[in-house]
């Protein structure tokens, strides 16, 4: 007679994989999204108001406070009750409906800017919204010159800028630009109008280098390059705006350059560490770029140099000397120098230590 033991075993572990599969099945799925702040009830699939349901948030049993009926009411949505919900039917566990509750806002005026830094090539416009949405957000974005509509290619990255080419070059004709940004929330919008010279901007400067003029403590040489991004400094020369300060003060100093790419400081303090930045601007159209990566310097100083005089030579070697000499002793008196009885006894006293100093190495 068989064992009925595993096969009972075998018909419950059956009936928790269908319960499992029957809860994670994608039936009637999709995204719902509501604003920030909104009350938002779902409903369970077809099932009636008064049908016994489960509800659960992200795998989590929701306590039946939040149900009026099957129905799931949800008071004032944040953001943290975004995710999955799903309703299962009874104590069956069957999934009747599933959905991806997705709480955010929708889109205020988005910022968008144009600028020309490669002119005469064309330009490009990028855009930001102001704050996030937390949902996903289209753009669509319109340029019209005169009559005419303009094809504006996006980039791959960054994916909110697109580039414009020039059809006519010193034109008159203002440009129009309309950016709208869609939610399932909502939608806005802003628009540009600009002249052809008015967005010309270029790149700051690059490679800027200074360097200490040798033999020269107050001057720095500073030179660099031309934005890599300007197409054609020969026909659309470039001028220069250059500052530079002591880190020791707050006061920056300015010279514009009206042609090329060096520049001899000649009034830095000597021996003072000093900050550099420069700036370009198209001769005759649109505005300063940003300005460059600040570089550091400092003016030629002369190394200290040690001399020694004649006297320091004759002072060193004398007491080189007499560190090696014996002490000094007191010569025997000159009888015929020494004068009274006092002098006589000094000059005794001298001979009876050099000849105690003598019996010390016999």
């Amino acid at each position: 007679m068989a064992n009925p033991v595993p096969s009972a075993c075998c018909v419950v572990l059956a009936a928790v994989v269908v319960v499992y599969a029957q809860r994670h099945s994608q039936q009637d799925s999709h995204i719902q999204y509501e604003r920030v702040g909104a009350d938002v009830t779902m409903k369970c699939g077809s099932m009636d108001w008064d049908a016994a349901v489960t509800w659960t948030a992200n795998g989590t049993d929701i306590d039946e406070s939040h149900l009026n009926g099957s129905y799931l009411i949800l008071k004032k949505v944040d953001l943290t009750q975004s995710g999955q919900y799903s309703c299962y039917e009874g104590s069956s566990w069957h999934l009747k409906y599933q959905t991806y509750l997705r709480v955010g806002t929708p889109p205020k005026e988005p910022l968008l800017m144009c600028r020309s830094n490669n002119y005469p090539k064309g330009f490009y416009c990028s855009w930001h919204l102001p704050t996030p949405t937390y949902i996903p957000n289209s753009f669509n974005i319109s340029v019209i010159h005169g009559t005419k509509e303009m094809v504006c290619e996006k980039d791959v990255f960054p994916k909110n800028r697109c580039h414009i080419r020039y059809l006519q070059l010193f034109s008159t004709v203002k440009y129009k630009v309309t950016l709208t940004v869609t939610n399932a929330l909502g939608k806005n919008s802003t628009t540009l109008t600009f002249d052809e010279f008015a967005i010309v901007k270029p790149d700051p400067p690059e490679s800027v280098v200074a360097k200490p003029v040798p033999n020269n403590p107050r001057r720095l040489e500073v030179s660099w390059q031309n934005p890599s991004s300007w197409p054609d400094p020969e026909s659309f020369p470039l001028k220069f705006f250059l500052r530079y300060r002591p880190l020791i003060l707050d006061q920056w100093q300015h010279v514009e350059l009206s042609d090329g790419t060096s520049h001899t400081i000649t009034d830095a303090y000597a021996g003072k560490e000093y900050i550099i930045q420069v700036a370009a601007k198209d001769n005759d159209i649109g505005t300063w770029s940003d300005w460059s990566v600040a570089v550091h310097a400092t003016p030629w100083t002369e190394e200290p140099k040690h001399l020694t005089t004649e006297a320091q030579v004759t002072e060193t070697t004398s007491a080189s000397t007499s560190s090696f000499m014996p002490p000094p002793t007191t010569k025997i008196c000159d009888k015929g120098a020494v004068v009274g009885s006092g002098a006589v006894a000094v000059c005794w006293t001298a001979g009876l230590v050099l000849a105690a100093y003598g019996v010390l190495f016999i």
